[in-house]
């Protein structure tokens, strides 16, 4: 009986595996579609990958966003329809190149500011540490005679 079971869920597997391919062959067979879908994929960044376009990953769910827009084109639907719906569905960050407004102000601009606050912090600590080297007294000569004794000590050991 497992048996069996197995034999029918490997046939269910490969025949959905199968469809879906025969469905991208044949909206592959159409240049302006395959063509639409790719300049729409180069925009939309993979949910998975998130550093690569869903044009460049091969994760299922880039996969399966593509197929989708497949299905969109074939409906008729408009290159800014799809990017509405996609990022409707999915928000903003599904964008690769993702919109200035006060929700993604942080995105565009946090790493400037990281880099700006990273720059301060520095000049105040470099700025502190020169202020106490300048304070510090140079050694009397007692105690540089003192260093030096203890200095010739753990030599000859």
């Amino acid at each position: 009986m497992k048996r069996w079971l197995m034999v029918f869920a490997l046939c269910v597997a490969s025949t959905a595996g199968l469809a879906s391919e025969i469905n991208e062959a044949a909206t592959a067979a159409d240049p302006v579609a395959e063509k639409r879908l790719q300049g729409l994929s180069e925009e939309l960044r993979c949910l998975v990958c998130q550093n690569q376009t869903i044009a460049d990953s091969n994760a299922e769910l880039a996969v399966d966003l593509r197929r989708e827009i497949r299905g969109l084109i074939r409906a008729g639907k408009s290159d800014a329809e799809i990017i509405d719906f996609m990022v409707v569905r999915y928000g903003d960050f599904v964008l690769y190149r993702p919109p200035v407004k006060g929700i993604t102000l942080l995105l565009w601009g946090g790493p400037l500011a990281l880099l700006v606050i990273g720059l301060i912090a520095l000049q105040r600590y470099l700025r502190r540490r020169a202020a106490r080297l300048a304070d510090e007294a140079p050694l009397s000569a007692d105690d540089a005679r003192r260093a030096d004794a203890l200095l010739k000590e753990s030599d000859d050991k």
